[in-house]
């Protein structure tokens, strides 16, 4: 094994389920715990929502101010000592840490964080508070928002460890996913740089636009990139490893009806708005994303609208076996025809894949996974395996060919006003990542 070079203090370990005792003095004593925060609350500060409407039509970067955020991390990457600095037309920022003298040919990895954040809840002129030594009470927030630990078993132990807590002022959500992941990865590699005793091969970031939109590795500009993995910082809580996640779909359903005026509607009007509405309702409840969790999946009705000679739903389908998919797609296209039959309408039903299960690709390169197995126990981290409810870049580069498992944040409550971080999890990402680019140079 090579030396521990690490900036953490090895008696200062966490695990997934067991409280770390005292998170403010292992902040206070972190080297990375201020260059990171300074960095993440600036990010946060950043606005760089996307919009799903423009990804879907091709636009990339579906708004400007992604652009503006990108322009400000070419900057710091140039200024921090990065190579080969560039933010393409499509708004993804490379750049790379050439190798340790002598370590030219190690392996090449390369580290993943996105740049937007959603749409769901305002991204814009967020206001960071930092609640230091956060006691465990309720936070009440200046609009109206209170956090309580009571409902979130990962404050509550927060709060008995005198952890830092980040959060928004509640009128924003605050931007953890993924600027988390971003401060993490800028932090951990201005620490290689600035530390050249650290022997390591090399490594690449990239930056990337809509990920929150799914069209995130669209234009990804793979003819850059000299890494044969990859590895996304855009989990959640501390020790969450992710290497599987869902079988994605979004489905479109139009239905057509036939228009009359209604005081003479008898027996001829077929309304499309009745069975859009029909046809949402009769979704099976108990597969909902609010009725299911851990490997469960799900149909997902995202937006409906229309008239009564026109009418649509979107729906998204989630599942986690490939076979599993294909019986949710043939379900909701028998329910779509029974509709349009019941009411003597038509209607039309259009699948498009967004990602695939990344585990199959994965399963077939275990050292990627191995490597940050071992980075997690040598920063004092236990993995936990779980899966992803949703999707990551990494979900798209796995199709690629380019294994790419998720690390952790140390972000919570995500997509809301809600959120939250931590900032002893964030450090402890952080030193993942430093022992992780270690482990591959060995």
């Amino acid at each position: 094994m090579f030396p521990n070079l690490s900036p953490i203090a090895p008696q200062a370990k966490i695990r997934y389920s067991v409280s770390m005792q005292n998170a403010s003095a292992y902040i206070e004593n972190s080297p990375l715990s201020k260059p990171l925060l300074e960095r993440f609350l600036r990010y946060v500060k950043t606005y760089s929502e996307s919009s799903s409407q423009e990804a879907d039509k091709g636009i990339q970067p579906s708004t400007p101010q992604q652009k503006e955020m990108a322009a400000m991390l070419n900057s710091e990457l140039e200024n921090a000592g990065f190579k080969n600095v560039q933010t393409t037309p499509f708004c993804y920022t490379y750049a790379y840490i050439p190798a340790s003298p002598g370590f030219e040919e190690k392996p090449s990895i390369c580290l993943l964080a996105h740049i937007d954040t959603v749409e769901e809840v305002s991204g814009k002129d967020v206001k960071p508070i930092v609640h230091k030594e956060y006691d465990g009470k309720p936070i009440d927030l200046p609009y109206g928002i209170t956090i309580d630990p009571k409902k979130d078993r990962d404050l509550e132990l927060a709060g008995q460890e005198k952890d830092t807590i980040i959060t928004s002022d509640g009128s924003t959500l605050l931007g953890a996913d993924d600027k988390a992941g971003l401060a993490e990865i800028m932090t951990a590699c201005k620490y290689i740089i600035d530390h050249p005793e650290i022997q390591h091969g090399p490594v690449e970031v990239i930056f990337s636009p809509d990920e929150e939109t799914g069209h995130g590795m669209d234009n990804v500009p793979l003819n850059l990139v000299k890494s044969k993995c990859a590895y996304t910082v855009d989990g959640g809580h501390i020790g969450e490893l992710e290497t599987e996640c869902f079988n994605a779909f979004k489905t479109d359903i139009v239905f057509t009806g036939l228009s009359k005026h209604t005081g003479s509607a008898r027996p001829d009007m077929v309304n499309a708005i009745t069975m859009a509405s029909y046809f949402t309702a009769n979704l099976p409840r108990q597969e909902a994303p609010e009725t299911t969790d851990c490997y469960q999946g799900f149909y997902a009705p995202m937006e409906i609208g229309g008239s009564i000679e026109k009418s649509f739903v979107s729906l998204i389908l989630r599942d986690f076996t490939t076979s599993g998919m294909e019986r949710r797609k043939a379900f909701v296209e028998g329910l779509a025809e029974v509709t349009a039959g019941a009411f003597g309408g038509k209607a039309e039903v259009t699948h498009k894949q967004q990602y695939l299960n990344m585990k199959q690709t994965l399963d077939k390169h275990p050292l990627v996974v191995q490597n940050l197995v071992q980075a997690y126990k040598d920063a004092g981290v236990e993995p936990k395996f779980t899966p992803i409810r949703g999707g990551t870049d990494g979900s798209r580069l796995c199709e690629m060919g380019i294994p790419t498992p998720n690390i952790f944040t140390g972000g919570h409550s995500y997509h809301s006003r809600y959120e939250w971080a931590s900032l002893s999890q964030m450090v402890k990402a952080t030193d993942v990542l430093i022992k992780l680019i270690q482990i591959w140079a060995k």
